[in-house]
C-alpha cells in the first residue's frame, strides 16, 4: 500500500474553518447593532465593513475554484443595514461554502489557481488565506468589543 502521510485532510480542514466561521458569527452578534455598523478604532473599518470583505471572498472565491472562472472581487454586491441582514447572509454563505468545498477534488488542492485575477497560489493556500484573512479581521473585531465594555466569546470556543 502507497499511503501518502497528511496532516489534514479537505474534511478536517473545512471542519477547522467552519469552526472558525461559527466563532466570526458569534462576534457578529455579540456587537449592539448600531456599533456594528459605526463602531471603529484608529480609522479602522466598522466590523460589519470586515464581515462584507469575508463574505465577498469565500463563497464567491470556492465558486470560482469550482467552476474555473476569474470573478472578480467586489465587498460592494451586498450591502445590509440590520445586523439581522447580515447574520442571514453570513448563514447563506456558509452553505455555499459546504456546497462548493465539497466539490473540490483531493488533487485541485495542489493546482495553482487565481484567485479574483490576482493571487495566484495552490488551492489549499488560498483557501487557508482566507482563514486567516477571518482571523485577522475577528482579532479587529474583538478589539472594537473590548474597547466598548462588551467581552468577546472565548477564540478556543469554534463549536456552537
Amino acid at each position: 500500500m502507497n499511503a501518502t502521510a497528511k496532516v489534514l485532510d479537505s474534511q478536517q480542514l473545512l471542519i477547522h474553518w467552519q469552526g472558525h466561521r461559527n466563532l466570526t458569527r458569534r462576534v457578529l452578534e455579540a456587537f449592539p447593532e448600531k456599533d456594528l455598523f459605526e463602531f471603529s478604532i484608529g480609522g479602522m473599518r466598522p466590523f460589519s465593513k470586515l464581515a462584507l470583505e469575508l463574505l465577498a471572498i469565500a463563497g464567491p472565491a470556492l465558486k470560482a475554484i469550482v467552476d474555473g472562472s476569474e470573478n472578480s472581487f467586489d465587498e460592494e454586491a451586498f450591502q445590509p443595514t440590520t445586523k439581522a441582514e447580515l447574520l442571514s447572509k453570513w448563514d447563506e454563505q456558509t452553505e455555499v461554502i459546504n456546497e462548493y468545498f465539497s466539490q473540490i477534488s483531493e488533487e485541485r488542492f495542489q493546482e495553482t489557481f487565481n484567485l479574483f485575477g490576482q493571487y495566484e497560489f495552490p488551492v489549499y493556500q488560498n483557501i487557508l488565506y482566507f482563514v486567516d484573512n477571518e482571523i485577522h479581521h475577528r482579532g479587529q473585531g474583538y478589539v472594537y468589543l473590548r474597547a466598548l465594555g462588551i467581552e468577546p466569546p472565548f477564540f478556543w470556543e469554534r463549536e456552537r
